[in-house]
């Protein structure tokens, strides 16, 4: 996560905007937008005042990170509609440029058959609608490579 991203979610999640912590360093609300966004950066003072404001070690804004439930909110905040208009592969992608390549070399129909079978058994067996067995192996698939199952 980028220094200005860090600046934002911790300004977030102590419940103040742009234009109170501007007042409160003596800079203007465009300032801190700036910090924000990575198009500057706000010098040691600055940096170790924001700290404080919000809560923090200067180690832990440097570095923070939102949280799970920072993360839910975000997700609950895109409404149905907009989330269906959202090409996941593609957003995915920018992190794990391997899901805009794979299917270029892998082939993905030798895969299928086995695949379908599993979605099928979990609608069947668990009464699971087709979205909700994807999701399951999905789980099941991430469970397995994180040697949990």
């Amino acid at each position: 996560m980028s220094l200005g991203s860090s600046l934002y979610h911790a300004r977030k999640k102590s419940g103040l905007t742009q234009e109170n912590v501007a007042e409160r360093l003596g800079v203007s609300r465009q300032t801190i937008s700036k910090w924000e966004t990575d198009e500057t950066l706000p010098d040691i003072r600055q940096s170790k005042a924001m700290a404080v404001l919000y809560h923090m070690t200067l180690d832990e804004l440097i570095e923070y990170d939102f949280d799970e439930e920072q993360a839910r909110q975000m997700i609950d905040s895109v409404s149905d509609q907009a989330q269906a208009k959202i090409d996941w592969n593609k957003v995915w992608s920018k992190k794990y440029p391997v899901l805009a390549t794979y299917h270029e070399r892998v082939r993905t129909g030798d895969y299928a058959p086995a695949l379908g079978e599993m979605l099928t058994r979990l609608q069947v067996e668990y009464g699971y609608n087709h979205t909700d067995a994807v999701l399951v192996l999905k789980d099941i698939l991430a469970r397995v490579w994180k040697g949990q199952l």
